[in-house]
């Protein structure tokens, strides 16, 4: 539990004044005002990297420097002031609610709703598909409250990676930061693969007809595809250009996208039938667990939001109304529609390739297709906008933390944005989308993307319970029994539904236990109290939250969990040769100039 350790690791890392010019500092050197360079020193600043005798040494003491590392902590001050030196440049306050709200749409409303409701309404929930999607939006609702209250208090490019780090640590940020940038490699280059073959699809009815076969590749990565490439640059390299003018890009095809989905609706439930919603259950309780889980994908894409709080206005006011009003709108939206299709044909009948396409023409309708086929690209497109600007910050985060170079880190004077850190994430989606197949990409993002809501909802849980040199050893003691409880009850839960065990006896204990856990943790005293904005019914909210996580987790099956395990392991390689070593060196180079400003206090008063 390094995130409740008492040292004074955490003092390198808190540091509120601003340091004096160092080696490390982008800052101190003038040269380092011309925005285009490519300086060992802007890649690699750290000690260890000096030569390769420096490195060698830095190897030797890799188990003292993780030790060192996986206790130390950030905190609020470090992340909103110190960090934000390695960007030289300001981002541009430029976002309101209303930004937010219609980024939030953009980036979510994508072509998730047009494919697998059809999909998950013949397989497993038929008409009670409204009740998956409704279980699925409060799972994410409830992510979307922990990122809130972060957000509100700690407006910083870094999303989850910063919040991690303030409350479960370096370590666990770094596990966290690889994951967040696979999730934008990986949910960019599916995005991109998506577009093209839905494209295709429309031209020829072949979703591979725009793509080259080359026979000699392994499956999954023989189907090229230039085009996924071509699309992804595009739209990155708009994203390069300024964040309120692709925020208004953003929003105008989302309220043109929006009329469109208002029109189907509205359509289902004229034409629609109330005899299609019977039998309302026809695969019982577990088709509707198992159609929530699915659909969740659906819902992703809002914690790309969350990480444009440095460039908004009113961090305050905006970010609650423009994440929760977001989400809240679009559960909504998701629930109606998948009511209008349920009622619009009996579940049997609906066409699992393209529901809606189909229930149009059998109504008659054959032009409204082409709406739908509009809308479903309008949705990948800005799906990936919104995602393309929420990875870049991100990762100017992470390279703020020397965790990658923070020449990545670095924000263009004039536009405002961090073009290095767009070209990462550019330049990897456009590798991942040319050559992977999308069943391949999309299991590596549902794990990913389950497990850092997942840290959110505990580091929120610790945020309010554990205070450094505040909080009793008694209290603590009960917040972390409680937490173990509530993850076993939670992972108990999720291994007797895997098990397919049907006695209920097994639900009821994990059920009991789970309450019990949760209730200790009510019971225990909290030791600080959101300033402006808050999630309500801590800890009840943020422990079903990860009881939800856990369970969709354990959903996905083998070969996701095996996956994120390969790549985890190799995060861990480059952290041990590489990242513990450059926040090793940041941390302590820090806490040496601390020293040396208080030393100069002491003589400064002594003087006087």
């Amino acid at each position: 539990m390094g995130f409740i350790h008492k040292s004074n690791l955490e003092a390198p890392l808190i540091s509120q004044s601003p340091p004096p010019p160092t080696k490390m500092d982008p800052t101190a050197d003038d040269t380092s005002k011309s925005y285009w360079r490519f300086r060992k020193q802007d890649f690699f600043p750290e000690p260890t990297f000096q030569n390769f005798s420096t490195y060698l040494s830095s190897l030797s003491a890799t188990p003292h420097r993780v030790k060192d590392r996986l206790l130390g902590r950030s905190s609020d001050s470090n992340e909103l002031l110190r960090s934000k030196k390695q960007s030289e440049n300001e981002m541009k306050k430029c976002l309101t609610w209303w930004d937010l709200i219609w980024l939030g749409f953009g980036s979510v409303v994508g072509s998730g709703i047009f494919t697998i409701t059809g999909q998950e309404t013949h397989d497993h929930a038929g008409p009670a598909i409204v009740l998956a999607y409704a279980l699925s939006g409060l799972s994410a609702l409830l992510s979307v409250f922990c990122y809130t209250e972060f957000a509100v208090e700690i407006p910083i490019a870094g999303g989850s990676f910063s919040f991690l780090r303030i409350e479960l640590g370096d370590f666990i940020a770094f596990i966290a930061a690889g994951n967040i940038l696979l999730e934008g490699l990986v949910g960019a280059a599916g995005l991109g693969r998506s577009w093209s073959s839905y494209l295709a699809s429309l031209i020829k009815s072949d979703p591979d007809f725009l793509r080259y076969k080359v026979n000699s590749f392994a499956e999954g990565f023989n189907l090229l595809d230039p085009l996924a490439v071509v699309v992804l640059i595009v739209v990155n390299g708009f994203a390069m250009t300024g964040t309120k003018r692709t925020s208004m890009l953003n929003w105008i095809s989302s309220v043109l996208g929006a009329a469109v989905i208002v029109f189907v609706i509205i359509v289902g439930f004229i034409h629609g039938k109330e005899e299609n919603l019977h039998p309302f259950f026809p695969y019982g309780a577990g088709g509707v667990f198992k159609a929530a889980a699915i659909v969740f994908w659906s819902y992703t894409g809002f914690d790309m939001v969350a990480n444009m709080a440095e460039e908004v206005k009113n961090p305050s006011r905006d970010i609650p109304i423009g994440l929760v009003g977001s989400m809240s709108l679009i559960t909504v939206v998701y629930c109606l529609m998948a009511l209008a299709l349920a009622m619009l044909v009996k579940y049997t009948q609906v066409d699992v390739n393209a529901a809606y396409s189909v229930v149009f023409e059998h109504i008659g309708m054959n032009w409204a297709k082409y709406l739908v086929s509009i809308v479903a690209l309008k949705g990948m497109t800005t799906s990936m906008l919104v995602g393309s600007m929420g990875q870049a910050r991100y990762t100017t985060q992470i390279a703020r933390s020397h965790m990658i170079p923070p020449w990545f880190a670095l924000v263009h004077p004039k536009t405002g944005t961090p073009i290095y850190a767009t070209l990462l994430i550019t330049s990897g989606s456009c590798i991942l989308a040319f050559f992977s197949s999308l069943d391949v990409l999309s299991s590596v993002l549902s794990f990913s993307t389950l497990f850092i809501f997942m840290l959110m909802a505990v580091a929120l849980l610790v945020r309010r319970y554990y205070v450094k040199d505040v909080t009793p050893k008694g209290d603590i003691t009960k917040f972390i029994v409680s937490l173990i409880v509530i993850f076993c009850s939670s992972l108990g839960i999720t291994i007797l539904w895997k098990s397919q065990e049907k006695k209920w006896i097994g639900y009821a204990i994990s059920g009991i236990l789970w309450f019990l856990g949760t209730l200790g943790m009510a019971l225990t005293s909290k030791h600080r109290i959101p300033k402006v904005w808050g999630v309500p019914l801590v800890p009840w909210l943020p422990s079903l939250s990860i009881a939800m996580n856990i369970f969709l987790i354990g959903s996905l099956g083998g070969v996701a969990i095996q996956r994120f395990l390969y790549c985890s392991a190799i995060m861990l390689v480059y952290y041990l040769l590489a990242g513990v070593h450059a926040t090793y060196d940041v941390a302590h180079m820090a806490e040496e100039e601390r020293k040396l400003e208080e030393g100069k206090e002491n003589i400064d008063q002594g003087t006087s």
